[in-house]
């Protein structure tokens, strides 16, 4: 018998996730090294290497959770390293190399087809080459078109030049659903996109970007191949049809909420009022973003972000969270149990049972994680209970939202926020890998059970 040869390089024995986030990792500390260098500080001296790491990995993680203004705080050099890494973190870092590697055409291994494949969450690796030059040209398309529409409407209020950088910029912040902004450098100004709350071309430039970097790059190939086959899959009608429930109702609730409340809605008018509660909705479950200030908000319509946030936005995507598909498979559930329905069925197809176990376990680690780091930093820090829940699903969501508690954390708070941040940017595809049950069957089964539920 011919025995495996083993690599002696300890990088080739990685399993494809464990792969991914020594990668992530790796551009962690690549972009804290580069952020810690006096060019990317505008005081001219090197930022506290604590905050160098948190802005990182919430670049690198796609977040927007900031201790620091990136408009102020961050020379030229330092933006463009953070909106490096939120391109590269919201492509994948695999991606990107796959890109480097079809320019100077040289040939993909198999191994590297796998990485890529947890990486764009597929079920297997056919076309997904094809599908990471979509995925590519997509990207370059949309946040080119974001980048000129949005530098033609800043040209209004900044010189050109200023309105070119702000509009690439917003544009890849906005598609990646980072969340960072650099609009505390004007003078008077407001953060995030405030300033914008009942501007119309600002909102319809921003809500789709968000929503098109939010059901992910499956979906979009999906949709524009479908004046060819004339189909979408189950995964991508399962995405838009509970990502269009989910704003729709997030925007009603928003609203009726909100209506009353002088520091945010009521001073619109009913346009403005339904633009700022459709841009919430749609940039809580995983953009950052916002046109009204969330500390202003009441806190029913905060503690319902969080809801938003903790369910995030699609497999494949810039975005956190359990995921929609996941959401919708436990909402999926709850009504089959209600109906007295054995099958979970979508669009006449029924659900996998090893796909509802893996949403269930999913979700309820997800959840233990997020209360547990709320409860510990309850211990730590000085604020409110909600204000830390609402901050902590944030940086596990990768959502960017804040109440105003990162740029009050201690140091211990910032490791585990950062910590949450990189779990959370993980954590569907190491859990996805980890919960695949093995093919092999046991040579016998218990006897079944049975134990009182409710």
């Amino acid at each position: 018998m011919f025995k495996p040869v083993r690599s002696r390089n300890p990088l080739l024995r990685l399993n494809p996730p464990q792969v991914l986030a020594f990668g992530f990792l790796i551009m962690i500390l690549t972009g804290s090294g580069l952020l810690s260098l006096p060019a990317a500080s505008t005081s001219g001296q090197s930022m506290p290497y604590l905050d160098a790491l948190f802005t990182a990995a919430s670049a690198t993680c796609v977040t927007g959770l900031s201790v620091l203004n990136p408009g102020v705080d961050l020379t030229k050099f330092g933006q463009l390293v953070v909106i490096g890494l939120v391109q590269i973190g919201g492509l994948g870092f695999m991606t990107v190399a796959t890109l480097i590697a079809l320019v100077f055409r040289r040939r993909i291994t198999f191994r590297e087809r796998l990485i890529l494949q947890e990486t764009m969450s597929q079920s297997s690796t056919e076309g997904i080459i094809r599908l990471i030059r979509k995925v590519l040209l997509y990207a370059l398309v949309i946040e080119s078109i974001g980048a000129i529409l949005l530098s033609i409407r800043f040209a209004f209020e900044m010189p050109l030049g200023q309105a070119a950088y702000f509009g690439a910029f917003h544009s890849i912040s906005i598609f990646n659903n980072a969340g960072f902004d650099l609009f505390g450098a004007i003078e008077g100004r407001a953060g995030s996109l405030i300033h914008y709350v009942d501007d119309p071309f600002v909102n319809l430039i921003a809500m789709p970007m968000i929503m098109l970097g939010g059901i992910g790059f499956i979906v979009i190939a999906d949709l524009l191949d479908y004046r060819r086959k004339r189909k979408l899959s189950l995964h991508s009608k399962v995405v838009l049809w509970m990502s269009s429930i989910l704003v729709v109702i997030g925007a009603i609730v928003i609203f009726i909420f909100e209506f009353t409340n002088p520091a945010t809605l009521q001073p619109l008018d009913f346009s403005g009022k339904t633009f700022a509660s459709v841009f919430q909705s749609i940039s809580a479950r995983s953009a950052g973003l916002v046109t009204i200030e969330v500390t202003d908000l009441r806190q029913a319509t905060q503690f319902f972000i969080v809801i938003l946030m903790f369910i995030g936005a699609a497999p494949g995507s810039a975005g956190g969270g359990i995921k929609v598909t996941t959401f919708a498979i436990l909402i999926g559930a709850v009504l089959a149990m209600i109906r007295g329905k054995q099958d979970i069925v979508f669009f006449h197809y029924r659900i996998a049972q090893d796909r509802v176990y893996k949403a269930i376990t999913f979700s309820l680690l997800s959840f233990l994680l997020i209360l547990v780091a709320a409860m510990v930093l309850s211990a730590t820090e000085d604020y409110s209970f909600l204000g830390i829940l609402f901050e902590t699903t944030s940086a596990y969501a990768t959502a960017g939202a804040s109440m105003g508690l990162t740029s009050q954390l201690t140091p211990f708070g910032q490791v585990v926020i950062t910590a949450l941040m990189f779990i959370g940017r993980l954590g569907p595809v190491t859990l996805a890998f980890t919960l695949t049950p093995r093919m092999d069957k046991e040579p016998f089964r218990y006897p079944e059970g049975k134990i009182t539920i409710g």
